[in-house]
């Protein structure tokens, strides 16, 4: 598998490389920041390996001809973490801003199980308590909005707690004329300052006390297909591994989670 993989890992590897911003100054011996993120995102995409030490070790066992310069495991993990600005820069590069209509949604990320809580100290400052219609969670919650193609157009990452109708402004802007969510995006005090200052117009289901509200055949089309996000929720949290609680730095949480946003950004463009 892994020579069938490896003319491939090379495109990635190019398309990184022309994507991010060359900076001048000398480096730190050992990978380019370029094979770094291709390192990080390849793994999202074909091995998803989990702990970076895992990572480290396949790349030294069936990639070593593609990087001769891996460093040894310790080395490898800074420089993972010192590759977080281009790993936000090549995912806000793939974001599709100019989408007219969105799908805009959240899903829970926990970062321990509910006995550990009261002794979780990693991130504890980043993260909070959180619930939704499936219980409680402590963690972060990841907000998105999406294209009809069910590419990301907009994403942020907060604590649990953090209320999804107070993101709408993050995950729409002044390309945006739809966009679509659950009851948390209707209320007006978040629509009517986007609708004044964008003209974007949302489309919410009707909170439960309004269930005799009536809504038009392209409204209740549009809120039919909210569950194409729920989709993109299940993939990267089932298949992709988004969940979970080996980090051991805040700063290794999102060197988790921003390269499995890239590739599966990357595996709808």
């Amino acid at each position: 598998m892994h020579s069938l993989c490896k003319d491939r890992i090379t495109e990635l590897f190019v398309l990184v490389d022309n994507t991010l911003e060359k900076r001048t100054g000398a480096g730190r011996p050992g990978l380019a920041k370029s094979e770094v993120v291709t390192i990080l995102v390849w793994n999202a995409l074909t091995e998803n390996q989990h702990l970076l030490k895992d990572i480290h070790a396949c790349m030294k066992r069936h990639y070593q001809r593609e990087f001769p310069h891996l460093p040894g495991y310790s080395a490898f993990v800074d420089q993972c973490h010192e590759a977080l600005p281009e790993l936000h820069q090549i995912l806000t590069l793939l974001l599709d801003t100019t989408a007219p209509v969105r799908w805009l949604d959240s899903t829970m990320v926990p970062v321990c199980r509910e006995h550990r809580i009261d002794t979780y100290k990693v991130a504890k400052e980043l993260v909070g308590l959180g619930k939704n219609h499936q219980g409680w969670w402590y963690g972060f919650k990841l907000h998105g909005s999406i294209n009809q193609l069910g590419q990301f157009c907009a994403l942020a990452l907060t604590s649990a707690d953090v209320y999804d109708g107070h993101m709408s402004k993050k995950l729409t802007n002044n390309k945006t004329v739809l966009a679509v969510g659950d009851t948390s995006y209707g209320g007006r005090a978040q629509t009517e300052p986007l609708r004044e200052r964008n003209g974007t117009i949302f489309v919410a289901v009707p909170h439960p006390k309004k269930n005799k509200q009536l809504l038009a055949i392209w409204q209740k089309q549009l809120l039919d297909f909210r569950s194409k996000i729920e989709c993109v929720w299940d993939r990267l949290k089932e298949h992709m591994g988004l969940v979970t609680s080996f980090p051991r730095s805040a700063t290794g949480y999102l060197v988790h989670y921003l390269p499995l946003l890239i590739g599966y950004q990357l595996s709808v463009v």
